[in-house]
């Protein structure tokens, strides 16, 4: 669709920026915090890169005035950011740890005083590890309750100051890569349990929804999903056929359930043959649609391409993509791994039309107008971008970080964002990821993200020292004029 003009941002739009707990805070073992499950997976030798951990991370936990200052000076108008659940109860189920909570409050209460709307998310990866080892983690329905009470805690102490609230983060990335891949805790290969596990984390949402409506009626609830549009390789009806059938898998399975209540019913049948569906009790889908999201969180990097099955159109070992682990939103398994219930249905390509960037992601800002339009017209519920951002080697020089290459990225995205708005999209908020750079969570320090560069790097926490890089000011710039320097390519620049 082609626009002479684009609509403005609405005035209220939220410009914000985002993190989370695990990969910023550092204090892992202060103030009664208990561990997390990432707090023994990056203490085990060849589970991250160099041995990374967040024991120190940028230590956000110590920083937090500094950190929120420099937010202020941005002129951010939101910050997403998460608890974690063992810091506020450090064994997940038990007392409540009143100095976890404190750290919180003080965090809202800094970014309310700056003008910048927090937008906690209530659980972005890092579950107690003493509920691991008790319940098996989201491998038991046992969890939910201590689930329920820690979002009873969130709600009660920050009901009043805090608008915006995320269940849960890309629930599609953290069970395969935990329960399938094996490349996030808890460790598992086996795509049975991640079913098993990724409807039990439906149950905790839904229950989460529900309470919240009934404690905060003022505020707003919704999951942030990472998101990607699927694309046939071709126009061969095979290749398009695939393409439906990749959106069904990547992105109705979570959709579908948060937003309409029940699972698909094309992913539901073909799990149910091949004997990995999981266990859905009448009880269940009465929960399941009973929860009402607010608003659905978009997590946007890239989409992906398909064409018809391997089992259809054999191709060669050479021949086959092969998707990076550090990669999650494109792995894919060998044609011959038991239990894959994708391989009869498509199989992932390269695209040819995109660039990549150092981590071989593909860069789509196209497809992320594409990914608005598609979520919003199924939907119909208000869209919050809570992730988009561009993962890169950056380099201090003389003081300085030049990353030009950055802002052409979130230009590009920011602008099919706003065709989107034009198209008609209801629009919430953006928040870049992330603010700063951060720990990746299985590349260590290397991969940077951040609007302010932080002197670490894997093998020493340096001075930890803050320095704003050129995309900080493009982005204080963009907030301040509330995106109109974005205009359509038949406008005057």
């Amino acid at each position: 669709m082609y626009y002479q003009k684009l609509d403005e941002f609405q005035k209220n739009f939220l410009w914000g920026a985002a993190s989370a707990a695990y990969q910023i805070e550092g204090a892992y073992q202060e103030d009664g915090k208990g561990l997390s499950i990432w707090d023994e997976y990056a203490h085990q030798p060849g589970n991250t890169f160099k041995g990374t951990t967040g024991d120190v991370a940028i230590d956000h936990y110590h920083r937090v005035e500094e950190d929120v200052a420099l937010m202020a000076k941005m002129g951010l108008k939101a910050y997403r950011f998460s608890v974690a659940w063992s810091r506020v109860i450090p064994d997940g189920e038990g007392d409540v740890n009143e100095a976890g909570l404190a750290f919180y409050r003080k965090l809202i209460t800094l970014l309310k005083q700056n003008q910048i709307e927090p937008v906690l998310t209530i659980y972005h990866w890092d579950l107690p590890l003493a509920l691991q080892k008790k319940y098996n983690g989201w491998g038991s329905r046992e969890i939910i309750p201590a689930f329920e009470k820690y979002c009873r805690t969130l709600f009660s102490a920050f009901k009043d100051d805090v608008k915006y609230w995320v269940t849960f983060n890309e629930q599609n990335v953290f069970t395969s890569m935990g329960y399938r891949w094996a490349q996030h805790p808890p460790k598992v290969t086996d795509i049975k349990r991640m079913y098993a596990a990724n409807h039990i984390i439906n149950l905790a949402n839904a229950t989460a929804i529900n309470l919240f409506h009934e404690l905060v009626p003022n505020g707003q609830i919704g999951p942030s999903f990472g998101y990607g549009p699927v694309y046939p390789l071709t126009g061969d009806p095979n290749d398009v056929l695939a393409a439906v059938n990749a959106n069904d898998f990547n992105n109705n399975w979570w959709l579908d359930v948060y937003c309409r209540g029940e699972y698909p019913y094309f992913m539901l049948k073909q799990l149910q043959k091949a004997g990995i569906a999981p266990e859905i009790t009448a009880d269940d889908q009465v929960l399941l649609k009973s929860a009402k999201p607010d608003f659905l969180g978009i997590n946007y990097y890239h989409g992906g391409t398909v064409q018809t099955n391997r089992l259809q159109k054999p191709v060669k070992e050479a021949e086959q993509k092969d998707f990076s682990a550090t990669d999650p939103y494109l792995m894919q398994p060998k044609a011959d791994q038991a239990q894959s219930p994708e391989v009869p249905m498509f199989n992932s390509v390269s695209n040819p039309y995109l660039d990549k960037t150092a981590w071989g992601w593909e860069i789509d800002p196209v497809g992320f107008r594409v990914a608005l339009r598609q979520v919003y017209e199924k939907y119909r519920l208000p869209l919050f971008v809570t992730e988009n951002g561009l993962g890169a080697v950056d380099e201090l020089v003389d003081g300085k970080v030049d990353d030009q290459y950055r802002i052409d990225y979130l230009a590009q995205h920011v602008k099919t964002m706003k065709e989107a708005i034009t198209d008609g999209v209801e629009m919430i908020g953006y928040c870049a990821w992330s603010f700063s750079d951060i720990l990746s969570w299985l590349n260590g320090y290397k991969k940077r993200y951040g609007f302010v560069y932080v002197n670490r790097d894997d093998d020493s926490q340096k001075d930890l020292k803050r320095i704003p890089k050129a995309s900080y000011y493009w982005y204080q710039q963009l907030i301040a004029q509330n995106g109109a320097q974005i205009t359509a390519d038949s406008e005057e620049q």
